[in-house]
């Protein structure tokens, strides 16, 4: 009862405090949605409440345990999730901790309509509507496109917006993005560490440590250090990171905030197991099996990322936010891995190796103006802003040749024995990328968020993007280029029969250059391909049970047209007819279903077809790669007292095909998952996470036909949860 009444009292001062931010007087400008008054705010749902009350977080978030209220991210404006007209999950701080996650591609696994892929076991690469990216990555809505996998020590949130985004966040996103959103120094004293072990020599450490320096000044710093074997025989993690934030209250009207983090990964590349007669080889008994040289594989980044965020209000109410981004990326990867299925006999199996360097350096700013006014009794959210940015870097790849006679390009073992120790060269070859790449990129945007009265609220927006890009052969000097000029709109209606209950329609459109996600070289059958064109229409409901558990559902149909497949008469050109079509389903629930349950999850049905042919194996009706058709994911936490909990989470996926080929079809599974915690005091808990509680043998993901990763054994993790 106690909490159920802090959550009535803080939800009822956050409703009035909103109220009297955004409500607008008749022919007066309305005051701004975001003021320095947010730092009273933080102050008092943070301090003041406990577990269960509304959170104000960076970037226009509210979030109450589970459940996300209220976001600036999908639309650049505080809207909340109830009168956004497109599916939005939110991954809260509470649950990462509760299930005990650090990766993206972890996170994920219970957000409807999101499946992992293997990233070739150097990045995080996700499905999103049946559309697979391992560039659409954003923090703080400012794109992290480099290919490597991101960890969450420095989270307050993940966001999942699904379908085509490009209104707010350009090129790609065709399936949909993720957005991280970062802790910032918001005046709150802060003291928080995290220590876990467990299985497989797991051990890592995270710290949290913030407060105020004047009345004027925060300060802010996370890092964390791990040092982890897995379940994958050979596979070790060794990363750290380090991320100090300062904010600057420099006047009534103008907050500077300052944020730096340096990053590092290093790790054993896993490309899995190979198959054999279209089925993952033997995987029950390959769980823990490496199929390579795991003494020549390795992957690292050096990450250096600099952010400074202005923002300000103008007399005229007018708020001004400008982020400018420095980040300069350091990755490699080298792998030695199987090229091919296992014979029928069950006597051979053939390795690969390459290595591919893929530096970056990225320069952006977003500048955003935000305006609310009255025409009569109709209210609008008026939003113009424009994106500047430049992007360099280098595509390398060489090609492994075994120090075998003849110093073939493939090596053939014994499934039975699949580790390699024999020695391979690394060379550059013609076929190999080998490029520096520039890419100019400007854009405006302008969006209109319409209030006609209680009941019915609009959103329209257009966003051009001019999108120049050149790449240099380094062997060649050759230097090809191409600009394309992109105009991407959005719309969207939302209707509220209540105040708790709405119903939206959506319509929005994306492209993807011909350069592709990570635009790594351009050829010349590239520089006349067309862009990639995503169309994405969505309708859905979205339903507050109660203040702090909220039900959406929603119906997609979402086309990629211009897919690029190998011209017959002219090789090294394309065709621009391929074609996929993603229709589906997918209904989600978070928050509080009572005072002592908490959920998070739901069910995704997603076909998504060919339906056009783009080779001669991939063929219209095939399912494209990886996408189960159904998926259901649920998580539930139980506070059976005021200081034991028990969390019990279940997966389950239909079966998939690692590739839109259908030729290796990957088996359904399910899953079940545990966590056990104890507060200790006030100020510790201490609790215990269980993947995989009853120790199924499955298959998790694929990069193709024959890099297949088997799931996790059951596993163990313990962590100290430290607070004052």
């Amino acid at each position: 009862m106690r909490r159920r009444a802090a959550n009535e009292v803080a939800l009822a001062l956050l409703a009035g405090t909103a109220a009297a931010l955004t409500s607008p007087a008749q022919g007066q400008p309305a005051l701004p949605a975001e003021v320095p008054t947010v730092v009273a705010l933080d102050e008092l749902a943070v301090e003041g409440l406990g577990r269960g009350a509304p959170r104000l977080e960076p970037q226009g978030g509210v979030t109450v345990g589970y459940l996300g209220k209220a976001t600036r991210t999908a639309t650049k404006t505080p809207t909340p999730l109830l009168d956004t007209p497109q599916s939005v999950s939110v991954i809260t701080r509470e649950q990462i901790l509760d299930q005990g996650f650090q990766s993206i591609g972890e996170a994920t696994r219970y957000v409807p309509g999101v499946i992992q892929a293997q990233g070739e076991g150097n990045r995080d690469e996700l499905i999103i509507r049946g559309q697979r990216s391992n560039a659409d990555f954003f923090v703080n809505g400012i794109r992290d496109d480099v290919q490597y996998y991101r960890d969450l020590y420095n989270i307050q949130r993940i966001e999942v917006l699904k379908g085509p985004n490009a209104m707010i966040f350009g090129r790609g996103g065709g399936g949909g993005v993720v957005n991280r959103v970062l802790k910032e120094a918001d005046g709150v004293a802060v003291r928080e560490i995290v220590a876990q072990g467990g299985q497989f020599a797991n051990k890592r450490v995270a710290v949290d440590v913030g407060d105020r320096l004047s009345d004027n000044v925060f300060f802010r710093m996370n890092g964390v250090f791990e040092d982890t074997a897995t379940y994958r025989d050979f596979v070790d993690i060794r990363r750290y990171g380090v991320n100090p934030t300062m904010t600057f209250l420099i006047g009534p009207q103008t907050t500077l905030k300052l944020s730096y983090e340096y990053f590092h990964d290093d790790r054993t590349t896993d490309r899995g197991i190979p198959s054999q007669f279209g089925r993952p080889y033997r995987y029950r008994d390959n769980t823990s099996t490496f199929f390579g040289n795991p003494f020549l594989s390795q992957t690292y980044v050096n990450a250096h990322i600099a952010t400074a965020q202005l923002d300000h209000v103008f007399e005229n109410g007018v708020v001004m936010r400008s982020q400018s981004r420095f980040a300069d990326y350091n990755k490699f990867y080298q792998n030695v891995f199987p090229g091919g299925a296992v014979n029928a006999a069950g006597t051979a199996v053939s390795l690969s190796a390459y290595n591919s360097q893929t530096d970056r350096t990225n320069y952006f700013n977003q500048t955003d103006f935000t305006y609310q006014f009255l025409t009569g009794p109709v209210k609008h959210t008026l939003l113009g802003g424009f994106e500047l940015g430049y992007q360099e870097g280098l595509s390398l790849r060489e090609t492994g040749f075994f120090a075998t006679p003849g110093a073939p390009q493939s090596l053939v073992v014994n499934p039975l024995a699949p580790v390699s120790r024999v020695g391979v060269t690394f060379r550059n070859i013609a076929s190999d990328a080998n490029s520096r790449y520039d890419l100019g990129l400007a854009a405006a945007y302008v969006q209109d968020q319409i209030e006609l009265n209680e009941y019915v609220q609009l959103i329209g927006g257009l966003r051009f993007d001019h999108f120049d890009f050149a790449a240099t052969d380094r062997r060649t000097n050759v230097t090809n280029a191409r600009i394309d000029d992109l105009v991407s709109p959005r719309a969207g209606i939302v209707v509220k029969p209540l105040p708790n209950l709405a119903f939206y329609t959506s319509y929005s459109v994306s492209y993807l250059p011909s350069s592709g996600d990570q635009f790594s070289a351009l050829t010349p059958g590239l520089v006349i391909a067309e862009p990639e064109k995503f169309e994405n229409t969505e309708v859905g409901v979205k339903y507050d049970v109660s203040p702090v558990l909220q039900i959406t559902g929603a119906l997609f149909n979402l086309d990629r047209s211009n897919q690029r497949l190998a011209d017959p008469n002219r090789p090294g050109f394309f065709l621009t007819s391929g074609q996929t079509n993603t229709q589906g389903a997918e209904i989600g629930a978070n928050g509080y279903v009572t005072d002592w349950w908490s959920i998070a999850g739901g069910y995704a049905f997603t076909d998504a077809r060919i339906t056009n042919r783009l080779s001669d194996t991939i063929l219209p009706g095939n399912y494209v790669g990886l996408v189960p058709l159904n998926s259901f994911t649920l998580w539930n936490k139980f506070d059976i007292d005021p200081r034991f909990s028990v969390g019990v989470g279940f997966i389950n996926q239909s079966h998939s095909f690692a590739t839109s080929d259908n030729t290796v079809r990957l088996p359904s599974y399910s899953r079940f998952d545990m966590g056990l915690f104890y507060n200790i005091s006030e100020n510790a808990r201490a609790q215990v996470n269980i993947e995989n509680l009853f120790d199924r043998r499955y298959i998790v993901t694929a990069h193709n036909n024959n890099n297949i990763l088997p799931g996790a054994p059951r596993t163990v993790r313990a962590q100290i949860v430290v607070r004052w």
